[in-house]
């Protein structure tokens, strides 16, 4: 992994990821962006992490997108490289993925932490989509997710109006899972990835597959793919193990299998 960009931490089974661009508030750049698909795909791919947590620093998780870079990019240049692939990428990780957000999320920092399946925040955190101050609109999902997480009015005052919200805002409006003091930001999030660890990781990749659909599947055919995941699972050693331990009072021991 290129230091220079991206930390990487082993706390078997979960992974931390930091964003190390410190000089920029870690702007997300093109390399930046395809580095991280690639570590989060091989993570997504290694048997003993089961929960990858996403984080920046205590300034940013990610201030934006790196402006000189889209400055200097024509629209052919989008198309022809493909610009938003390395994202597309990251949505596709099959695994829980946890950001845990100090300082600023926004632009393409908010639209990565929405691209997490939950985001814990301290309480100095900030989020926004300030495209519109820069004479564009959210490139990678935010007038989307921001809708879908914050509803149609609120989304609406944010992309247009450009201002970022706070932490206790944007748990508020449920953006957010919730907000801790900074100082508590790390224990809080591993805290909760331990907690997702210890659950059967076959069971979890298809409940986290389901809750996604749930987003974009008329209700008829969510529940045809959560009804076919819940019978797919009574063929896993997990089922067994769970149902087994929960009969005879015991702590379950998931190998996910």
């Amino acid at each position: 992994m290129d230091q220079e960009m991206l930390l990487l931490e082993r706390m078997e089974p979960i992974a931390k990821i930091t964003l190390n661009r410190p000089k920029s508030l870690n702007a997300l750049n093109s390399g930046l962006m395809k580095k991280l698909a690639d570590e989060l795909e091989g993570l997504d791919r290694d048997e003993a992490i089961r929960v990858i947590v996403l984080t920046g620093s205590e300034k940013a998780f990610a201030a934006g997108a790196d402006i000189k870079e889209l400055s200097e990019t024509r629209p052919v240049d989008f198309v022809m490289k493909q610009f938003f692939r390395d994202w597309e990428r990251i949505r596709k990780i099959s695994k829980p993925l946890i950001a845990a957000v100090n300082g600023y999320a926004l632009g393409g920092g908010n639209e990565l932490a929405m691209c997490c399946d939950m985001i814990i925040a301290s309480d100095a955190a900030q989020f926004g989509q300030p495209e519109i101050l820069l004479g564009v609109i959210p490139g990678a999902g935010g007038t989307q997710r921001l809708t879908k997480a914050v509803g149609m009015k609120k989304a609406m005052e944010m992309i247009l109006t450009g201002k970022s919200i706070s932490a206790e805002e944007a748990l508020k409006w449920g953006l957010i899972n919730r907000v801790v003091p900074a100082e508590d930001l790390e224990k809080e999030v591993l805290s909760l990835a331990k907690e997702i660890a210890e659950k059967p990781p076959v069971a979890v990749r298809l409940a986290k597959q389901a809750v996604l659909k749930a987003q974009e599947l008329p209700l008829e055919h969510g529940l045809n793919l959560e009804q076919n995941a819940f019978f797919l699972l009574f063929s896993s050693e997990d089922q067994s193990e769970g149902m087994r331990a929960f009969l005879e009072k015991r702590k379950p021991v998931f190998r996910g299998e």
